[in-house]
């Protein structure tokens, strides 16, 4: 059974059309259910979608968007304000008749002391403290936010690695088929982070990606992240390596059909 069992009350999506939105939505469109997107900019309503102008940092139409919506799915991130615009939103879910919130954050937010990080935590609590049903999905860094970090790094002579620290990229629209299983579910609080399929180091991530995209090789210069951060991602604060929920898309599949060499058959499809 769908949570809501309605499919006539909308799903109102923040950040619908980034990167994990434009995968979400869909699929909850596939499952029935009408959808409204919140965005900054004028949108003509397509495919059975909806657009709300609304900015969830000033809180200029945030209360319309919400009116009359049961589910609220929470995407929209930046570098900065991620818990200001959270609380905008909990704020308007609160006086409407809001069922559901379902938020999605990044894994090592209670454990990698950085701002952006913190303010993932900020918003984690603001939701759980909003009253209000709640679910929350913790994600590693998506493929392609690693394939942008990889691509600068390629373009330089010298190939910084900073010691010990790993990640676990992960496919957005795994991520994706997992949040749309949330949000059609009943809240279920803080549930299994979700990664990808491999712990991998900078230098791992730039040799799959030559290998794909050709390029010579480069001297790499073994760097140290300083502080606490970097105590933190030595130590694998910013992993899952027990009890999370693991996708099945590598990242060198994930390059290989990027660069149009092959086909993905697993999107959307955790094991």
């Amino acid at each position: 059974m769908t949570y809501p069992s309605s499919t006539t009350t909308p799903l109102l999506v923040t950040g619908g059309t980034g990167t994990l939105g434009r995968h979400v939505v869909p699929l909850l469109r596939a499952a029935g259910h009408r959808v409204r997107v919140l965005s900054r900019r004028p949108r003509p309503a397509a495919d059975g979608v909806a657009y709300v102008t609304g900015d969830l940092l000033t809180g200029a139409g945030v209360a319309a968007a919400v009116d009359g919506v049961h589910t609220v799915l929470h995407l929209a991130g930046g570098p900065k304000g991620d818990d200001e615009a959270t609380r905008t939103l909990v704020r308007a879910a609160s006086g409407a008749d809001v069922g559901h919130l379902v938020y999605i954050s990044v894994v090592g937010a209670d454990s990698v002391p950085l701002a952006w990080l913190r303010t993932k935590l900020e918003s984690e609590r603001a939701i759980a403290d909003s009253g209000i049903p709640w679910t929350v999905l913790r994600a590693a860094q998506f493929h392609e936010l690693t394939l942008t970090m990889v691509e600068k790094m390629a373009k330089l002579p010298v190939l910084p690695v900073p010691g010990g620290m790993r990640l676990q990229p992960v496919d957005s629209r795994e991520v994706a088929g997992r949040l749309a299983e949330l949000t059609l579910a009943a809240p279920s609080g803080l549930v299994p982070d979700m990664t990808g399929p491999e712990v991998l180091d900078l230098a791992a991530l730039t040799r799959s990606y030559r290998a794909v995209h050709g390029g010579r090789r480069r001297p790499h210069l073994p760097v140290r992240i300083p502080g606490k951060a970097g105590r933190a991602y030595r130590a694998g604060a910013n992993l899952a390596l027990a009890g999370a929920l693991t996708g099945r898309l590598t990242w060198e599949e994930f390059l290989t059909e990027r660069a149009g060499r092959g086909t993905a058959t697993t999107a959307g499809r955790p094991s």
